[in-house]
């Protein structure tokens, strides 16, 4: 794994949402230590201050399904980078059993809240002439799951977003990239990725064998938000232990 470097980001700050869940929490915990001004956004208030109060990231809790909440929050924010981790699981189902309600919510906050993040961060991007976004998609948009009819579905809109935003932001230098973790085994994911039917058989089929870390998220995370990626752009990069390689 990559070593922080305190001055990577040093100026930079960096807007990372669904910073009250592991993935995301772990993302900022990185990207402090390697220099930047963190703005944490989160739905668990709690959570967000706690965090604040490990790292120095500064809390600023929104609603990803509703444009106001998005708009109002980042207007006025000079930003360097965006990581959209915010996300919710929603149901494991068939498509003739999905819950058309839980379908719209996951696509909701997963695909639409994180194009809105981008529409609103963006026009500061712009104006500064460079910048960086990742978004945070899933080995579910690369590889048939079952029972990931909602997930999945909106994990692959979510890699369509980063391509067409790298495509047409590219010209004002602002990367877009996205990373497309394999488990790991947070508290949304352990109902079902934890259970013994589930996780023997699944694993068994990727090269490396185990689930990741969120650290292990972090930071490719943190490398394509970084200089060192700096001719990388429009990539939906697996870090799945190569179950996608299959």
């Amino acid at each position: 794994m990559s070593q922080s470097s305190p001055s990577k980001f040093r100026g930079r700050t960096i807007l990372v949402t669904g910073a009250s869940g592991g993935i995301g929490a772990a993302t900022v915990r990185r990207l402090v230590a390697d220099g930047a001004d963190v703005i944490a956004s989160g739905r668990n208030e709690a959570a967000l201050a706690a965090l604040q109060e490990e790292t120095g990231a500064r809390p600023l809790p929104f609603d990803l399904t509703s444009e106001d909440s998005i708009r109002e929050a980042l207007s006025g924010l000079e930003l360097y980078g965006v990581v959209n981790c915010g996300g919710f699981g929603g149901e494991i189902a068939t498509p003739q059993d999905t819950d058309i309600d839980i379908f719209d919510k996951v696509i909701s906050i997963n695909a639409r809240g994180s194009l809105l993040v981008i529409k609103y961060a963006a026009p500061a991007m712009i104006a500064a002439g460079a910048g960086a976004i990742v978004n945070v998609s899933s080995q579910a948009s690369l590889a048939a799951l079952p029972g990931h009819i909602s997930y999945g579905s909106s994990k692959a809109a979510l890699d369509n977003i980063t391509r067409v935003a790298a495509l047409e932001l590219g010209k004002h230098g602002i990367r877009v990239n996205s990373v497309n973790p394999t488990v790991v085994m947070t508290e949304m994911s352990a109902f079902y990725w934890g259970r013994p039917e589930i996780e023997g058989p699944f694993l068994s089929q990727m090269p490396l064998g185990r689930w990741a870390t969120e650290a292990e998220i972090a930071a490719p995370i943190a490398f394509l938000l970084s200089d060192d990626a700096s001719m990388i752009t429009g990539v939906s990069l697996p870090v799945d232990g190569g179950y996608t390689s299959r």
